[in-house]
């Protein structure tokens, strides 16, 4: 015999006979012939009935038809600005229907987690909603209860109260009215211009583009960084780890590149995680000045947030990105920093009583960043040829990169740009380290110039520093000794950039040009900046076609190479009669 199962029936007033005889065929109809309704009086569903079988419940009271019709009303799809009408059309078809609805029980709140008894079918990742309206999404699944991360005040939502599925994961809202505007891990404005018209709704996790809907890195994004152009090339839809030791310039790389992208037609999409709230301020306030935040959506899940809003932040800034890839354009996105990010995970596992591993992180901390990064890719052209450039940032404590999560997003990203703490205060910025740093797509994402004008950089750079270990033991050099190590001072000098100010491709195919044909290896080391500013003025008096040419094809002749040799020749010279002028005036 099939188990005996009991219907409740909860109402202001018992039911007529003819509405008990329906209650009952609705019951045998769904649930079987070996089924009992039993009738409870109570006040707290007016207007109507509520049928609760086991876990599913049935609402035709006032609310809950008045939250039918609220679900229907926020289906209602945008288009064109004009929503009355459709609107209008969707209250005048819409009818109530008897929709089973799983509700659970909070067993237990606190930190941002609640444990919720009662839902047996709930999925992973799925939006869950309280009586008091606040909403949390399921991270772990046991056998009597489930636990959820809480997006709203913990404050509202009580032991004992209701928690209602809504059968749907977690999304954001996404869309061009995003761009120049600064929002929270849930898409809400939080920079006091008022709501954001949303183009479409997405969801924050979604499974990376499969093989056959990529196509290789092979498409330069410049940073304007000399250093990073020269040594480490970026490629659009390239993950490229930016890691170092706090305030060593890790954000500076990242903004300065944001800011090279002007004119450009990229998307910037810059994700503060754990972040100062003044510090976010602070980086909208430089990209407004320098007219960069027009094509730039600031997500920012603050220090003084919760750690469910900064789990999920990335993942929300990842969708917007998607959103115009998917439209074919150019994203570059910016996580800020993945270690608090992989804290706040560490935070949230704990909480539910998750079994914690090595650095007290649990067990799929690997696979919480994979999940994101593989997201970045640089689409087929059936796609759209659309692509989403990734610079997650880590930070590492003492230069330690064999720590934990820094081998793991090491693993994963396809190369690193390595701060060293030791160049930053020796005043070389940005504190590039040349022999850990690396790009694994390398010249495959270089304009034909750039790789024809860095040339043997790396290898130079190497060299002097292996040498200048070495004699640091000696204080008798012969000359050709210390002419290699004044031009590979000058080379360190030469990478040296102020921030916010970002070279143009061939402003810094020139300075790569000239330097390594070693027109600038007398120069003093205290006047390199001064003399690389007035060269580049030079030649933009001097050789405008030549200028444009570069920057317009991204290719460099043989012809051009001397050319700029010879330009850069004529113009030492006179620097050097004007400073013998200024030195021994008439």
């Amino acid at each position: 015999m099939s188990e005996l199962i009991r219907a409740k029936l909860y109402a202001a007033e018992p039911p007529t006979p003819v509405q008990e005889a329906r209650f009952l065929a609705f019951l045998k109809k769904k649930y079987g012939e070996n089924v009992t309704l039993c009738f409870e009086r109570t006040d707290a569903f007016p207007g109507g009935f509520r049928l609760e079988v086991g876990a599913e419940v049935y609402d035709w009271s006032v609310n809950g038809r008045f939250r039918q019709l609220q679900d229907i009303i926020t289906e209602v799809p945008k288009q064109n600005g004009d929503v009355i009408p459709m609107l209008g059309s969707a209250v005048r078809a819409w009818s109530p229907r008897a929709v089973s609805e799983e509700l659970g029980t909070v067993v237990s709140v606190g930190d941002g987690v609640a444990t919720v008894s009662g839902l047996g079918r709930v999925s992973y990742g799925e939006i869950v909603e309280f009586s008091s309206g606040v909403r949390g999404m399921v991270q772990d699944l046991k056998r009597e209860s489930v636990g959820c991360i809480l997006f709203g005040s913990e404050e509202l939502v009580c032991e004992g109260g209701a928690v209602r599925r809504t059968m749907k994961t977690a999304g954001v809202p996404v869309g061009r009215n995003f761009l120049g505007r600064a929002v929270n891990a849930l898409g809400a404005p939080i920079d006091g211009k008022g709501e954001i018209g949303a183009d479409g709704y997405r969801p924050i996790e979604v499974p990376a583009p499969r093989i056959i809907d990529r196509q290789p890195v092979n498409r330069p994004l410049e940073t304007g960084l000399i250093a990073i152009d020269s040594m480490f090339p970026i490629g659009r839809g390239q993950r490229e780890l930016i890691i170092g030791d706090r305030q060593t310039g890790k954000t500076a790389i990242a903004l300065d590149t944001i800011l090279n992208q002007r004119g450009k037609d990229v998307i910037c999409i810059y994700v503060a995680i754990g972040q100062k709230a003044s510090s976010v301020a602070q980086l909208m306030e430089v990209l407004r000045s320098r007219g960069a935040l027009d094509y730039c959506i600031i997500v920012s899940a603050s220090a003084g947030e919760s750690a469910s809003m900064q789990y999920i932040a990335p993942y929300a800034g990842c969708a917007m990105g998607e959103y115009f890839m998917e439209m074919g354009k150019d994203v570059l996105i910016v996580y800020d920093d993945l270690s608090k990010h992989a804290v706040a995970y560490r935070t949230l596992s704990l909480l539910l009583g998750r079994s914690p591993g090595r650095e007290a992180y649990p067990g799929d901390v690997f696979y919480l960043h994979s999940r994101l990064l593989e997201r970045a890719a640089h689409l087929s052209d059936e796609r759209g040829g659309g692509s989403m450039t990734a610079l997650p940032i880590v930070e590492t404590q003492s230069g330690d990169v064999s720590a934990y999560i820094p081998t793991n997003i090491i693993s994963i990203t396809d190369g690193q740009i390595f701060l060293e703490s030791s160049l930053f205060f020796a005043g070389q910025r940005p504190a590039v380290n040349v022999g850990l740093s690396v790009s694994r797509v390398g010249g495959d994402a270089q304009t034909k110039a750039m790789k024809s004008a860095a040339g043997a950089i790396r290898l130079d750079l190497a060299q002097f520093r292996e040498m200048e270990v070495f004699t640091q033991f000696s204080s008798d050099l012969d000359e050709a000794t210390q002419r290699q190590l004044r031009y590979g001072q000058g080379l360190m000098r030469l990478l040296r950039q102020q921030q916010y100010h970002p070279m143009q491709l061939h402003e810094q195919v020139i300075l790569l040009v000239a330097a390594l044909h070693h027109v600038m290896q007398d120069v003093p080391l205290e006047q390199v900046g001064k003399f690389r500013g007035e060269l580049l003025a030079y030649f933009e008096v001097h050789a405008q076609e030549l200028c444009r040419s570069i920057e317009e094809t991204g290719r460099m002749s043989p012809e051009e190479r001397d050319r700029i040799c010879a330009l850069a020749e004529e113009f030492l010279s006179e620097w050097r009669q004007e400073g013998a002028n200024a030195q021994c005036p008439a």
